[in-house]
């Protein structure tokens, strides 16, 4: 055989990243300022900007990437420090609309003078509560009141005495009958000076003590005078009518002034032309309810604050409910655009709703008091942030929301379909309201939006994508430090010294799962700077340093590494078969990944192959028990293809060869075990066995190279445990790709073994490199001849299926020089 070169391992200083101090020129971070800005967030922030630059329509955000907790505040923050103009969106009201009063009005004023314009309606009504009663009572008023009354009262007196004098002679009186409610006057003849009622009249003639002709003239003249008494009684009402006319008029020329000023006033201080229209209405509807300011015997009627409520927990009864401003976003204490953040995105929540008051005497009817903003009102002029996935699950909240997006009008309206009270007969004037939509969702549910909804382009025409990591340089380093000084700050944490820092922007590395990167999701770093002050107080430090991070870190992964333990312990009795000593044929270590979520961790698998003559090629058993995924299926049908161009140019390949992940009984995917797969099949075909001290990890293409793979750290870190924990004799490694060395992040235990020479890593770039590393044989290149060098890994295995296809052609698999299926 010939034997392979020695392998080249890699040195130990390229297995893990380490922080240069130059980079940390402080003691602590107690000496450095805190850092404000956003770490590598360029391609967002340009995003960002130019979405919130477009005012036009459909400039909305939809923002993918950063997953991960924190993703919203970091957002929120984003916006509240984007320079986006001084410009402090204005206040909302409701106003009652007179003329048609199941549409309120709505009245848009600068921030502040919502509030502003809501107390000065109610000083208004408070105003004239006490002034017009104070006019009432005036002497001024009193006496032009009293002189209208009396001059129509003379009038009344004299009509009244004539047509009595009249009656008198004809020998009849009045007299007030009640029927019913209603109390109506009736003449009546006057019978030895006493008036009596016609049933006693027809009685008095029956005992004749009233002759019939006297009767008779009696009811002829009663007939006259009782039409006569209709047009005094017609007289007497429009005596009445002028005296409310002039009533009315002289209110009108005494409190019109005193009202007309007043809300003149308020005009002059807003001048808006919608509040203007609607204050003239105001006046109006004031001098018709003028009986609310009179007083009651005496009193003045007790007017209640619809802000006041009486013991038993009744709404109060406000007779000057309609007068009042309904204030349903507040800008008064705004210094930027608003940042809203909906995190229940249900219709009323985002698009107001119009609700009801429970009375004793049941549901009343909605007025414009009863409107409310939702998060899409308050976040006018601002931004309103949710999440795309939630606003999806709510019922109703995506189809209004396009709506509203594309007209540009928001409407309030009842959106509680369920109630048993029915829809509200309220329709609230729309809304002109410029609210920039952010949504946060993940890549994928972006572009089914983009597929499958028309009108999600025409809206959502930004997109800021999140990265998760960014290029590790001196700068980056140092905005690290900072965030952890802002941290501290921020939570009352415990400083960091230079070492400290250090650790944390490693694990920052790990994270990135590059060593030229640095990864962007600060939850994550967040929770390391905490659980590490909670080490360094319980060991009473005031500095906190690399050996509480790392605590930190350890700390964390035992909290949610039971199954990896688990798992440990089934390989060190033996139950999982893992071989870390010796050579197998046919047998090789393959590294896995398993990703619970909270914690990822590698463990080697034993995968095997058997050759033998026959025609069904490379039967993947995993897939055939329905255990394997597409791209582990891929993995298999690219190791079928290399063998066919390495060695099935000459000769047919005649083989039946499967393989297996033993002991694996749930489901396998990925492509990073082709090559290991591939090294059992050349095994298995060579004769030659596979060092059990070494793992392999990396996919393959056609042509026979190694390519990268992902979670190549995690996979060494398994497998040196699994060889730790038995002991290591110094030749134990891990083969991976060359291309995965720039992603090496290695725990420390793991290089402090690489710099002893207990443990190894390999690199390597084609299969034969990998094939002769397990093998110790090199693995041999085609001579001019057509064949492999003799001796040769290439050579045994060429030789192994000539062998097979002249067998197969032997006992007649092949007729008449045909190929196999393989």
């Amino acid at each position: 055989m010939v034997k392979a070169p020695r392998p080249k391992k890699l040195p130990p200083g390229k297995l893990r990243w380490k922080c240069p101090a130059r980079h940390l020129n402080f003691k602590t971070t107690a000496d450095i300022r805190p850092c404000a800005d956003i770490i590598g967030q360029d391609r967002a922030l340009m995003a960002i900007r130019m979405g919130l630059a477009l005012e036009q329509r459909g400039y909305n955000i939809f923002i993918t990437g950063l997953v991960g907790t924190g993703r919203t505040t970091t957002i929120k923050h984003l916006l509240e420090r984007l320079e986006h103009g001084n410009t402090i969106p204005p206040d909302i009201c409701y106003m009652n609309n007179f003329r048609r009063t199941s549409m309120p009005a709505a009245v848009t004023l600068p921030a502040g003078q919502g509030t502003q314009l809501a107390t000065d309606m109610d000083l208004l009504v408070e105003n004239l509560r006490r002034n017009i009663p104070a006019v009432f009572k005036s002497d001024y008023y009193q006496g032009r009141r009293k002189k209208v009354a009396e001059g129509i009262q003379t009038k009344q007196k004299k009509v009244v005495g004539q047509f009595e004098e009249r009656i008198g002679k004809e020998g009849f009186a009045m007299a007030s009958i009640q029927a019913g409610p209603v109390t109506r006057p009736q003449l009546l003849p006057v019978i030895d000076g006493n008036p009596v009622d016609y049933a006693t009249l027809m009685q008095m003639v029956e005992e004749g003590k009233v002759t019939k002709s006297r009767f008779e003239k009696m009811k002829s003249a009663a007939e006259a005078l009782t039409e006569e008494m209709s047009r005094v009684y017609e007289e007497m009402k429009e005596l009445e009518r002028q005296l409310r006319s002039r009533l009315e008029k002289l209110d009108m020329e005494v409190v019109q002034p005193v009202i007309h000023e007043m809300i003149l006033e308020i005009d002059r201080r807003y001048k808006n032309q919608a509040l203007s229209r609607i204050l003239k209405d105001v006046e109006k509807a004031l001098m018709k309810k003028l009986d609310l300011f009179r007083a009651d015997d005496g009193e003045e009627k007790k007017q209640i604050h619809p802000a006041q409520a009486v013991d038993d927990g009744r709404p109060p009864d406000d007779p000057f409910r309609e007068f009042r401003v309904n204030v349903i976003v507040d800008n008064s204490e705004a210094n930027s655009a608003p940042v809203v953040i909906e995190n229940f995105p249900h219709l009323m929540n985002v698009f107001g709703a119009i609700e009801r008051d429970l009375t004793p005497a049941g549901w009343t009817r909605p007025d414009h008091m009863n409107v409310r903003a939702g998060a899409f009102h308050r976040a006018s002029g601002g931004y309103l942030i949710m999440n795309a996935l939630d606003v999806f699950i709510e019922p109703g909240v995506w189809q209004i929301l396009k709506r509203t997006l594309k007209s540009s009008e928001s409407v309030i309206q009842n959106f509680d379909h369920w109630s048993m009270m029915g829809a509200s007969a309220l329709k609230p004037e729309p809304l002109g309201v410029k609210t920039k939509i952010v949504l946060i969702g993940d890549t994928r549910l972006y572009y089914l939006l983009q597929a499958f909804d028309e009108d999600f382009r025409k809206i959502f025409k930004i997109r800021a994508d999140f990265d998760r990591e960014v290029d590790r340089s001196a700068e980056v380093i140092r905005q690290y430090a900072g965030f952890i000084r802002q941290q501290c700050d921020r939570e009352n944490l415990r400083p960091f010294d230079r070492d400290g820092v250090a650790a944390v922007v490693e694990y920052g590395v790990r994270l990135a799962g590059r060593q030229n990167k640095l990864c962007t999701q600060f939850s994550l770093i967040a929770d390391v700077v905490r659980e590490a002050h909670y080490h360094a107080a319980s060991a009473g430090r005031k500095v906190i340093s690399r050996e509480h991070v790392e605590r930190a870190r350890e700390f964390c992964v035992k909290r949610v590494n039971l199954l990896e333990e688990k798992l440990q312990e089934r390989i060190d009795e033996g139950t999982i078969m893992i071989d870390t000593r010796g050579a197998v044929v046919g047998q090789v270590n393959a590294l896995s990944v398993y990703n619970m979520g909270d914690h990822v961790f590698g463990r080697p698998s034993r995968i095997t192959a058997r050759t033998g003559l026959g025609n069904a090629g490379v039967i993947n058993i995993e897939r055939e028990a329905d255990l394997s995924g597409s791209t582990h299926n891929k993995g298999v049908l690219i190791l079928s293809g290399y063998l066919r161009g390495k060695y099935g140019r000459n000769a047919p390949l005649v083989m039946s060869a499967s393989l297996c992940f033993e002991q694996s009984y749930g489901s396998v995917d990925g492509d990073s075990a082709s090559s290991t797969e591939l090294y059992a099949i050349l095994s298995s075909l060579s004769g030659l066995p596979l060092r059990q001290d070494l793992a392999v990890t990396g996919s393959i293409n056609q042509k026979g190279e190694i390519q990268p793979i992902g979670g190549v750290n995690e996979k060494i870190e398994g497998f040196y445990k699994v060889c730790a924990s038995r002991g290591l004799a110094g030749n134990e490694g891990v083969i991976i790709p060359s291309r995965n060395v720039p992603d090496l992040m290695l725990h420390r235990e793991v290089v402090a073994a690489a710099s002893a020479g207990k443990f190894h890593i390999y690199p390597v770039e084609s299969v034969d490199e990998g094939i002769a590393l397990l093998t110790g044989v090199r693995a041999g290149t085609r001579l001019a001849s057509g064949r492999y060098q003799a001796g040769t890994v290439n050579a045994l295995v060429e030789s192994a299926l000539h062998e097979m296809a002249a067998s197969w052609k032997r006992f007649g698999g092949m007729k008449d020089g045909g190929k196999s299926d393989a």
